[in-house]
């Protein structure tokens, strides 16, 4: 079956490509320094509060809720881990800005000076509150740590990943407003997964700083970045999920949210293999482009028929809207879905 946005999409990649192809593999850019922030206050942070343990009866029920009705069987998942104390979902439905500080055409998150990003990602909240007031709103921001590149880099990956100076900037817009959580997202191109982690570490022992992969830039048979669509297994969502999962055990942190970016079949394979764990809140998140109908059947194709833990659902304030009807799906559209998606994404 095709979808017509998957050329969309690799046209979006083209130029995300295209516009760090002048940038070195190792995050050094002319960029100046926007915000500053104190990384190594990993536990004093405002986020690191005291955590309540998860209520299981009350986790449950509120699976039940977001499986709409399914009567088949797949929603919600069986046999899910109990999450750790300071669990996010399903008590809350994370609503994020998305994009990279370098480029307005990436993201809301970029586009707009941090004053001006706030006062439209309070609105989208306030929208999703109204539309489902029983679900309290995590806003956050999910920043492009490691962009796809044009060219090879010092290490040949084709990759350019964002320094410190950076993510501490996006660290320093979350402040802007408390108690919000930054994703970093990763796209591993001809690199992989394994050897990029580490090199965003030390923010994820932070607790509010969550992880995001992108299958789309994971380039595992050598083809360039932006020729076609990549791809990640099991194996390799076990091993992230097995990592952030000895971190949070290790600096005693809630548990982290781990979204996947999703819109074809083989972007991830063996799906039913996924491990969960009680440390680690997977998200298979919907990240097609076009008009509502197109998205609604890629969100029922590829997330509700390969069920893995929750769901995500991502919304493009431009490419949305290229075909008739020329609209962004509503909160409440999307709340009618099954399952009901529990992070909301806006590019």
């Amino acid at each position: 079956m095709k979808f017509p946005q998957l050329a969309g999409t690799l046209i979006l990649g083209f130029a995300a490509i295209s516009l760090f192809a002048n940038c070195n593999s190792d995050g050094k850019s002319s960029v100046g320094k926007i915000f500053s922030s104190d990384t190594t206050k990993k536990k004093t942070d405002s986020a690191a509060v005291v955590m309540k343990p998860v209520d299981p009866k009350l986790y449950d029920s509120l699976n039940r809720k977001l499986a709409n009705g399914d009567t088949t069987g797949k929603w919600p998942v069986k046999k899910q881990p109990i999450p750790l104390a300071g669990a996010i979902l399903p008590f809350k439905r994370i609503v994020v800005y998305y994009g990279n500080l370098h480029s307005k055409k990436m993201g809301a998150l970029g586009e707009y000076a941090p004053k001006e990003m706030w006062q439209r990602l309070n609105a989208e909240v306030k929208h999703w509150e109204k539309a489902d007031p029983s679900t309290p709103v995590q806003p956050g921001l999910h920043y492009i740590a490691a962009v796809a590149s044009g060219t090879p880099g010092k290490d040949g990956k084709y990759i350019n990943r964002m320094g410190n100076k950076q993510i501490d900037s996006v660290l320093s817009i979350a402040k802007m407003q408390p108690g919000t959580i930054v994703f970093l997202d990763l796209q591993v191109a001809l690199s992989n997964i394994k050897a990029e982690l580490p090199h965003i570490e030390k923010y994820l022992q932070l607790p509010y700083v969550h992880l995001g992969i992108d299958p789309e830039f994971s380039m595992k048979d050598g083809t360039l970045p932006g020729k076609k669509i990549g791809t990640y297994d099991a194996a390799d969502i076990n091993y992230v999920s097995g990592y952030l999962a000895d971190m949070v055990k290790k600096y005693n942190l809630p548990p982290k949210v781990f979204t996947v970016h999703r819109f074809t079949k083989k972007m991830v394979t063996n799906y039913q293999n996924i491990k969960l764990r009680p440390e680690v809140q997977i998200v298979m998140h919907m990240d097609g482009w076009g008009e509502p109908e197109l998205k609604k059947g890629t969100y029922r194709h590829f997330i509700y028929s390969e069920p893995v833990q929750f769901t995500g659902f991502k919304l493009f304030y431009k490419n949305d809207l290229k075909k008739e009807p020329k609209r962004l799906l509503t909160p409440e559209e999307l709340l009618k879905l099954t399952p009901k998606p529990i992070y909301i994404q806006y590019q």
